[in-house]
């Protein structure tokens, strides 16, 4: 079997959810990665439950911790002192990649810009994670997925309904989406180094990358300067391309773009032959067809049975549709299961857990075996003793709380 990125050394220096996500995605092909944590507070992973979001399924462990800092060594360093930064700086002489969510004024604060970085290690990547983006008024303004993501970049504008409040998007929708950008960027960094030598910048923020992946929207108001039109799921007039209540209160969501093809096996499917000729109801008939006239037919009809009953029929005409599941069915997913969506790692505690296995499927390299998320500081003296300190020197520094 055909190596991944062995070799490639990742310092990783942020909390939250974004970075950790960008540093587990480089660990799951082989990178060796050490996660850094602040002496005297850790990660969001470790603060109390209370500051948690109660929408999270409840359970004795922090989960999300072991799907984005799983295969990571962990080191507790304080950035504040010198001493600390004295060490950070041993840790990037021989690093390959950098990772961190500082802003501009605090990178400059722990002269971690990139020109004073770039004499340290010719050869380092920097991948900066930021709010807004490293330039402008704001790029020193704090951001977190909810607010400079989901809510500034349009997420939540678009999502929203007549006379209904704003969704909520899931936790930290923002933060993975904007991880794998940076990751994939990173990665381009790399190979471009390898194929020219020349190391540089990679810089990604939560605001520009909900934007990018809003292309479809946005590229419209781009054009015209108009806005999307909110309209409520009746008022749509794309009936067939719409979400229907079936008689278990569950629901379904129809994408049949091509009326032309399905449309009389789709009448057959719901037991109602009589509407392929219909001319009100029929969306092939574009003179006399009528789509409020058909959405209105749909969720009757939606409403006289199960989900369960309604997928063999719906299933059998071919055209795109799908359950909208829950999590515990989409877990259980034949082909979630089929295609590794899940992968496996040994807790300490937990026994074997299932976490989320990386997105990316490669033929000819599979993804490094999962151990779980180290501790806080699980891995200090290892690491400290590895850049030459002493016993003592080690000591000392535990008694500065410079490490942990």
């Amino acid at each position: 079997m055909k190596k991944g990125i062995e070799g490639i050394k990742v310092i990783e220096a942020a909390s939250a959810v974004a970075i950790p996500m960008v540093g587990r995605l480089l660990a799951d092909w082989g990178a060796d990665v050490i996660h850094i944590d602040q002496v005297t507070r850790g990660g969001l992973m470790y603060r109390p439950p209370a500051t948690r979001d109660v929408r999270r399924i409840a359970a004795d462990f922090d989960y999300v911790e072991q799907n984005i800092n799983c295969n990571k060594h962990n080191i507790a360093l304080d950035l504040a002192q010198e001493e600390g930064r004295e060490i950070l700086n041993l840790l990037l002489r021989s690093a390959d990649v950098f990772l961190n969510n500082f802003r501009p004024r605090e990178l400059e604060k722990f002269h971690l810009e990139y020109t004073t970085l770039h004499k340290l290690n010719p050869k380092l990547i920097c991948g900066n994670l930021t709010g807004f983006g490293t330039k402008g008024p704001e790029s020193n303004e704090p951001g977190f997925g909810p607010t400079a993501g989901d809510s500034r970049a349009g997420l939540l504008h678009i999502f929203q309904v007549p006379g209904v409040e704003p969704v909520q998007t899931p936790i930290a929708y923002a933060d993975f989406i904007t991880g794998m950008t940076l990751a994939y960027g990173v990665m381009t960094a790399l190979l471009i180094r390898e194929r020219t030598g020349i190391a540089q910048e990679v810089d990604v923020s939560l605001f520009n990358s909900i934007v990018f992946v809003l292309a479809s929207d946005i590229a419209g108001t781009l054009v015209t300067g108009q806005d999307r039109q909110a309209v409520a799921r009746k008022d749509r007039g794309t009936p067939l391309l719409n979400i229907y209540r079936t008689k278990d209160d569950r629901w379904i969501y129809l994408m049949m773009s091509r009326p032309d093809v399905y449309w009389p096996k789709f009448c057959k499917a719901l037991g109602q032959d009589a509407w392929e000729h219909d001319a009100k109801l029929n969306p092939c008939d574009v003179a006399k067809h009528e789509p409020k006239a058909l959405f209105d037919a749909l969720e009757e009809v939606f409403l006289t049975r199960t989900l369960e009953e309604w997928k063999p029929r719906l299933t059998e005409v071919g055209f795109p549709w799908a359950p909208i599941q829950t999590l515990p069915e989409v877990v259980k997913d034949p082909q979630a299961q089929a295609n590794n969506f899940f992968t496996s790692l040994n807790h300490p505690k937990h026994g074997t857990i299932k976490i989320m296995a990386n997105p990316v499927k490669l033929s000819q390299t599979i993804e490094k075996p999962k151990t779980a998320a180290a501790r806080f500081g699980e891995h200090t003296d290892e690491i400290i003793q590895g850049l030459g300190y002493s016993v003592d020197e080690i000591k000392k520094l535990k008694e500065k709380h410079v490490i942990n």
